[in-house]
């Protein structure tokens, strides 16, 4: 016998193509057996094939390279099985399991039931549907969590299986992961709760490095520390080339009759989060895996669903100035095309600084910066403009050379920092983020109120940088004098009343924002990687 693993490995074959060869026919359903692990006192179950299903996989491969389809193959296999006298090879195996698990709990096999597998009225729906498997068509329990392992969409066998609430909580930090499963309103043991716990930390850990992940655990439950112990980290190239691939992983957890169930846990990552969905063991899971596949299609869907949420954030508005003079300076052709090289330009800096895309406000762009286990959301949104301004110095340069003219491109950036609740706005064919509250609204304030290209942040965010942080960025007010002359006061901020006069009429709009304490941002060090 050969087990799941070795043969993946011989073979170079993947988990789902190895479960769809069992579903076609072409390998019998594994035998179940228990395995020794690498950490004491914890064992794995692992699936056992014959010994031939190296050779049977190649015959595959040999096959399709001539053009046949999978059909054709199990097809050729079948009549071939039959004319050797080979009966049916799974007959007296017992039900599937090809997928090493995450040990999650000390359960010895016997003792393990599968969950409940789908109706056959359900099951017969599921395969008539087939490809119109949809976010709202899941029946089993759906979650998405974004990095910091905070709940931001779930579906309704989720919360009335794994969370039991009525409503989510309305703050961010309270959607942590840990502190939801621990909850007593889940109703969930202690052996559920460790075993759901450590199911999520293999699934973080491979999006996530060692330093952010224990931040987000030790803000949790310290006492998760000890699953650290098998957990595989993300390393930079993964962080550079992350998979797209469909995770698969096994979980053990008391079922709804009280005893230990098993169930297959599908994982798939984006750039938002980590989409994970519970499935019955026995489940077929074409149409799943065919679903999972549209990423596109799946996270479009996510966003449009994302729970609205009272999360502490940073906004950025960024404005073209002068943008109305630029247009009529330039043919239409020209402008469009300018317009678009300075957003393709800022798009790659803002993904690289976590920014996610807001709605547009007048002439410029929204973003909105979250807070990030790696990194200080706060810091990302200054660095993020000092950059942006710096994409624009060069656009304006090679514009400048091009039409031989003096107009300079300048965007004018404001940064606010506050607490607001995050939502979404849905169209046919695109998502919107919204964000409810003064925040929002003072930042673009405050880009109206920013000129020449200048970057100005409220004291609000800066204040609230480490020093370490502070010390990267040349901040301040300049201090207009008649008897002395002008002079920058580093690390200073000052009152927009005092900045300019709020008597002359163009700057009404600014009324509101007369109190608020800002500086202007110089310069910033980057000295790290975001």
């Amino acid at each position: 016998m050969i087990s799941s693993k070795e043969l993946l490995e011989q073979t170079g074959i993947s988990r789902a193509t190895l479960n769809n060869y069992i579903q076609l026919g072409i390998l019998p359903k594994p035998n179940v057996q228990s395995h020794a692990g690498d950490t004491a006192g914890a064992a794995r179950l692992l699936g056992y094939f014959p010994n031939d299903a190296v050779e049977r996989i190649q015959t595959v491969q040999a096959l399709k390279a001539k053009g046949l389809s999978m059909n054709l193959i199990a097809q050729e296999l079948a009549s071939t099985d039959t004319l050797l006298g080979v009966g049916d090879p799974g007959s007296d195996l017992e039900a599937e399991y090809v997928h090493e698990p995450v040990q999650v709990a000390a359960l010895k096999s016997s003792n393990v039931r599968k969950a409940p597998a789908v109706s056959p009225k359900n099951q017969s729906m599921q395969s008539s549907q087939g490809m119109m498997l949809s976010l709202d068509g899941l029946d089993q329990p759906a979650y998405m969590l974004n990095y910091n392992l905070e709940l931001t969409w779930l579906n309704e066998a989720a919360r009335t299986e794994l969370f039991c609430f009525t409503t989510p909580p309305a703050q961010s930090s309270e959607r942590n992961l840990f502190e939801l499963f621990s909850r007593p309103e889940s109703k969930l043991s202690l052996n559920d709760q460790r075993a759901l716990a450590n199911l999520h930390l293999h699934l973080a850990s491979a999006r996530m490095g060692k330093e952010s992940l224990t931040k987000v655990v030790m803000a949790a439950d310290p006492d998760l520390l000890d699953l650290f112990v098998d957990l595989k980290f993300q390393t930079k190239s993964q962080e550079q080339h992350p998979s797209s691939a469909i995770t698969e992983l096994d979980l053990i957890r008391t079922g709804p009759a009280g005893l230990p169930v098993l169930y297959r846990v599908y994982a798939v990552y984006f750039r938002e989060g980590i989409l994970v969905i519970h499935t019955a063991s026995n489940d077929r899971e074409d149409d799943l895996l065919a679903f999972l596949g549209k990423r596109d299609q799946v996270i479009q869907g996510l966003l449009s669903k994302r729970l609205p949420v009272m999360t502490p954030l940073a906004v950025l508005v960024a404005d073209l100035q002068n943008s109305v003079r630029i247009c009529s300076e330039l043919p239409p052709d020209e402008y469009f095309e300018l317009i678009n090289q300075i957003w393709s330009t800022m798009s790659p800096i803002l993904r690289k600084y976590t920014g996610t895309h807001g709605k547009h406000a007048g002439d410029g762009v929204v973003y909105y910066f979250f807070p990030q286990p790696e990194t200080n959301y706060l810091f990302n949104a200054i660095a993020c403009a000092d950059e942006l301004r710096n994409a624009m110095r060069k656009i304006s340069a090679d514009w400048q050379l091009r039409k031989n003219w003096l107009t300079e491109l300048q965007l004018n950036i404001g940064l606010h920092e506050g607490q607001e609740w995050l939502g979404s706005f849905q169209s046919a064919n695109h998502v919107e983020f919204a964000v409810l509250g003064d925040t929002i609204n003072r930042a673009a304030r405050l880009s109206d109120f920013a000129r020449h290209g200048s970057i100005w942040a409220t004291k609000n965010l800066v204040s609230r940088l480490t020093s370490d942080e502070r010390s990267r960025i040349e901040f301040g007010v300049m201090h207009r004098s008649a008897e002395n002359g002008d002079r920058f006061v580093n690390s200073s901020y000052a009152q927009i009343e005092s900045l300019i006069d709020l008597k002359d009429g163009r700057h009404d709009k600014l009324r509101d924002i007369a109190q608020l304490a800002v500086a202007e941002i110089r310069r910033v060090t980057a000295s790290r990687q975001y």
